[in-house]
């Protein structure tokens, strides 16, 4: 499995809803196994600037990659894109199955 974790931060708090909503139609792509956008509870003792996090999880690599080419996906970062400041991601490879 492969695990998929995007964290934003924005230009402005009040659009953390917008963002969020943009976000969650993510879920609905279908090669997405699981997926879910939470808020940041900034309870870091080094760093908070991180606003929302993308938590995905997909069966294999060409998932990952059909996913990133779904309408959707593009939808999704044409509305976000002008309202977020930073964007990291990392995927990697997991064998946890059940949590």
């Amino acid at each position: 499995m492969i695990r998929h974790v995007v964290m934003f931060t924005l230009h402005a708090s009040d659009s953390l809803d917008v963002v969020r909503a943009a976000l969650q139609r993510l879920a609905t792509i279908p090669h997405v196994l699981a997926l879910e956008v939470s808020e940041n509870l900034k309870s870091d003792l080094i760093g908070n600037e991180i606003d929302l996090v993308v938590h995905a999880v997909f069966k294999d690599r060409a998932a990952l990659d059909a996913y990133h080419n779904h309408p959707i996906y593009r939808e999704a970062i044409d509305a976000v894109r002008p309202l977020r400041d930073q964007r990291v991601a990392a995927d990697f490879m997991t064998e946890i199955k059940d949590l």
